[in-house]
């Protein structure tokens, strides 16, 4: 496997494990064993989460660094983190939260975001 395909899929398991530390508390306190759960414990809990999060971004970064013989910039490291961000959020919110909706403002956002990459990654 190449390192810019290894460090994309080493930022999509990275992002994964964000967005369920950052937003998957929200549904936590739904179920039974975690509604007595203060706000302490599931900031203990997302950091707990997180802890995976960096063991795959910092790798990710390091292997797809150009200052380290990996094929992108950080600008476009950077790039590729926010887009693949977008896109786990966007499926977990699809598929975790039922009540959200993808509108036509969020398909447009996207494909300034592709925009986005196409320009930053551009000879």
């Amino acid at each position: 496997m190449g390192k810019g395909i290894l460090t994309v899929v080493l930022l999509v398991f990275s992002n994964t494990f964000m967005t369920l530390a950052w937003y998957g508390h929200l549904k936590f306190s739904e179920w039974k064993w975690f509604q007595k759960a203060g706000l302490l414990a599931f900031i203990f809990i997302s950091w707990g989460i997180a802890l995976f999060e960096y063991a795959f971004q910092v790798p990710a970064n390091r292997i797809g660094f150009s200052g380290n013989g990996g094929p992108f910039t950080l600008i476009q490291l950077k790039v590729i983190q926010e887009v693949i961000t977008l896109v786990v959020f966007t499926i977990f919110t699809l598929l975790v939260f039922k009540n959200e909706t993808f509108k036509w403002n969020h398909i447009v956002g996207f494909i300034f975001l592709v925009l986005a990459v196409y320009f930053i990654f551009k000879k």
